[in-house]
């Protein structure tokens, strides 16, 4: 059985302080989502290619400090998609897929982190848009099978359209 676990990090140099590499080793997943990394290439080299075995693929944000996302993979993936396209999105680190395709099978982890609506009207149309965006993605048709961890942060007082 495969074994997928998603997490948000709020910085991964925060949780790494915290065990969280620890963490992960005993939980021993295949694959491991990351949302809100929080990090850049130069904060990776040396400190966070690997954990607890797995091997690190990223998508940083142009802007320090900011978003990003990473998956940690058991296995070694067949391609890897680093962003969907959306120059907006694309520049925070939103979105990161990890292809695991055979000859008789396609499968993909999707690690997605998409935008808080509840800094305002504009960032909520954001949010909503991103994940319609994201959504064929992340639900293929029958003949392709998809994870999505997705870390999504919504308004209290508005939902999703």
């Amino acid at each position: 059985m495969f074994k997928l676990t998603s997490l948000n990090l709020n910085g991964l140099r925060s949780a790494a302080t915290k065990g969280v590499a620890d963490w992960v080793a005993e939980l021993a997943p295949d694959c491991i989502c990351m949302q809100e990394i929080r990090v850049q290439a130069s904060d990776i080299e040396g400190r966070f290619e690997e954990m607890a075995g797995l091997k690190g693929h990223f998508h940083f944000a142009q802007k320090k400090g900011y978003a990003g996302t990473a998956i940690y993979s058991r296995h070694e993936p067949s391609g890897v998609v680093i962003g969907w396209g959306d120059q907006e999105f694309d520049a925070e680190g939103r979105y990161l897929e990890l292809r695991f395709d055979t000859p008789t099978r396609k499968f993909s982890v999707i690690s997605c982190y998409f935008p808080s609506g509840s800094s305002g009207e504009e960032r909520q149309a954001a949010s909503s848009g991103s994940w319609r965006a994201s959504s064929p993605t992340c639900w293929h048709s029958s003949a392709s099978a998809s994870s999505c961890c997705a870390a999504t942060s919504t308004s209290p007082t508005r939902k999703p359209t």
